[in-house]
């Protein structure tokens, strides 16, 4: 096959070019992942050498060689992993396939200010894109172990590169960087330089597990000892951040450091980051989990799911186990005894270290903005650690703009309030101005705000906190500590309710007096097991066509509409324009709720009418 000159995909050259002209103080991270790649690709070659032992691939001294030269201005990072096809070179150099691209690359653009464009690309992770900040040209040379030929890739970083077969490379991958010149104003140093490549590899690199040879040097530049195992009073802070960017791929450093240990029948090592900041594809379906799990140093996998449950799948780290099979597949593991402890312990050692950093106000409102959405789906799906959860969450209420927690909540509750009352909805604005909110607001009782999809789901399956009960201000009846409707204004509106109750129908499953308003007419409530609106119209958003769920119309006794169209009622119950009116009532308690209306053509069409009459 000859040599092609192939285009990037489209935001891959978008983010190239936004590399090459980005205005980065520190550029040494380049190498830095360039290590780790070549870090990962030895990894990787090791694991599958001892699964499959047919595999024709050299095994002997796997490590990273760093070449320099000073008069040609090229840097060589060259490993013997497990190297790349052609459509493996393609598919991770010539195309982004990561979730959220387009998104981070559209923030880009819109952002005016450095700082955050250096976030933005941080949160992403451009790995192998960063050699464009500090070379011209970048040629790669890689074969695949086990393969005959391999590959030759080159490109300016323009939006072009050329791609073609070679017959002599050696098992493994090599990224050549034609380097530019050195700039200090730019702070591009010279990276040709013995001296600076030391510095750098000591400062980012030490942890690497395989070691780091410079020129024709065998004794390594590196320590390779895992952080992991080491006792935490021997590591320092700045090498937990190096390693936590090693294994994340992030470029800011980590909110949380977690180093664990455990001896005994079964034993294993944890080291676990909690992040500064939420990566792009957290609520994505092809969202990747954090964890790396190793077997007595020997990486086993990425992205180990068996590891953590779903909704801490922000966490980063590695996890080392010394007495699992190296060649255990994820369905095993998904069932094994020993793993399943490991994952209870990491989960509760993540959440109590969640629970010591609740003590500093600042940290902990910084982590809830990036993760609190992800953390609250344990409350549906993590029943053993709902107690700890409910404890964690930060909610928005009525009592101020800042976010509670249930138990300040229940500190501040009235002495006659017996219930932690919250209500759900698409945004705050459309649930303050709801007209459930008016006997409550009216009492000084404090509601809870929950506008988070998730939140729809996770109240369905809480009953309580602290002995309180949760209780919807918008289902079933609620205890306002109010005397019960006076039996002679049941009496006087019963003809009007069941009228009512007939004529709408196909709209309400029953009409009846309210005891939650004080200024609005109507109001729309659902019974206390019924699926709320908004649910409702998630499910039919993911496909799942539902039955549909009749409320129920509750009308204020004292409202001068309410009480007018019961005069009315009474003087002429055949009047045609009470069945319109009665459509008017039940339309504006839907619309006050932020509902949808079946026929809002008609509705217009009734109200343009009756403002007609009025003139």
């Amino acid at each position: 096959m000859s040599s092609e000159t192939l285009e990037f995909q489209a935001e891959t050259r978008q983010l190239l070019q936004l590399m090459v002209h980005s205005i980065y103080s520190n550029k040494d991270i380049f190498l830095r992942e360039l290590i780790s790649n070549a870090s990962d690709a030895l990894d990787k070659l090791r694991l599958e050498s001892l699964i499959d032992k047919d595999l024709e691939a050299d095994t002997s001294d796997l490590h990273i060689a760093l070449e320099v030269s000073a008069e040609d201005r090229t840097l060589t990072v060259r490993d013997n992993g497990i190297g790349m096809s052609r459509d493996d070179v393609v598919q991770l150099i010539g195309t982004i396939a990561k979730s959220g691209t387009a998104e981070m690359l559209r923030k880009m653009r819109e952002s005016k200010d450095a700082a955050a464009k250096q976030e933005l690309i941080g949160q992403f992770g451009v790995g192998f894109y960063s050699t464009f900040m500090v070379a011209d040209k970048v040629t790669l040379v890689t074969r695949r172990a086990g393969e005959k030929g391999g590959t030759r890739w080159e490109s300016a970083g323009e939006g072009t590169y050329e791609i073609e077969p070679v017959d002599d490379a050696p098992q493994g991958t090599s990224v050549t960087l034609h380097l530019k010149p050195e700039d200090t104003d730019d702070q591009l140093h010279d990276y040709a330089a013995d001296r600076k490549i030391r510095e750098i590899v000591k400062r980012y690199s030490d942890f690497i597990a395989w070691p780091i040879r410079l020129g024709d040097s065998d004794t390594p530049l590196n320590s390779m000892k895992a952080l992991w195992a080491r006792p935490r009073s021997e590591v320092s802070d700045e090498e937990y951040h190096e390693f936590y960017k090693h294994v994340s791929h992030d470029w800011t450093d980590p909110l949380e450091t977690i180093h664990m240990k455990a001896e005994g029948t079964f034993e294993y090592e944890a080291l676990l980051f909690i992040p500064s900041r939420a990566p792009f594809d957290l609520f994505m379906r092809e969202g990747k989990r954090g964890v790396q799990l190793y077997v007595k140093r020997v990486f086993i996998m990425d992205d180990c799911e068996a590891l953590t449950p779903q909704y801490l799948r922000f966490v980063k780290g590695v996890v080392d186990a010394h007495d699992l099979s190296l060649n255990i597949s994820r369905e095993i593991l998904q069932q094994d005894r020993q793993i399943q402890v490991v994952r209870r312990r990491l989960v509760k050692k993540v959440l109590s270290t969640l629970t010591e950093m609740r003590e500093s106000k600042e940290k902990y409102l910084g982590f809830w903005g990036e993760f609190g959405r992800a953390l609250k789906e344990g409350l549906i799906d993590d029943a053993d650690n709902r107690d700890a959860l409910l404890d964690l969450l930060l909610l928005p209420s009525t009592a101020s703009g800042e976010l509670t927690s249930l138990r300040d909540y229940v500190s501040r509750m009235k002495e006659d309030q017996k219930d932690i009352y919250y209500m759900t909805g698409e945004s705050r604005a459309m649930v303050e101005h709801s007209p459930h909110m008016e006997a409550f607001l009216a009492k000084g009782y404090e509601v809870l705000i929950l506008t988070d999809p998730v939140d729809e789901v996770w109240v369905e399956r809480i009953t309580e906190f602290d002995g309180k009960q949760l209780q919807s201000i918008a289902k079933g009846q609620v205890d306002l500590g109010a005397t019960e409707t006076p039996a002679e204004q049941q009496e006087e509106f019963a003809p009007l309710l069941k009228w009512l109750g007939e004529k709408l129908q196909d709209d309400v499953k029953d009409v009846r007096l309210s005891s939650r308003l004080t200024t609005s007419a109507a109001c729309i409530v659902g019974d206390e097991h019924d699926i709320t609106p908004t649910l409702e119209k998630m499910y039919r958003a993911m496909g799942q066509e539902l039955p549909r769920t009749k409320r129920i119309l509750e009308l204020n006794p004292t409202h001068p509409l309410v009480t007018g169209l019961r005069s009315a009622f009474s003087a002429a119950p055949d009047d045609e324009g009470l069945v319109e009116t009665a459509e008017l009532l039940h339309g504006v308690a839907l619309l006050a709720e932020g509902g949808e209306l079946a026929d809002p053509a008609r509705f217009t069409r009734l109200v343009a009418d009756r403002l007609a009459r009025s003139l």
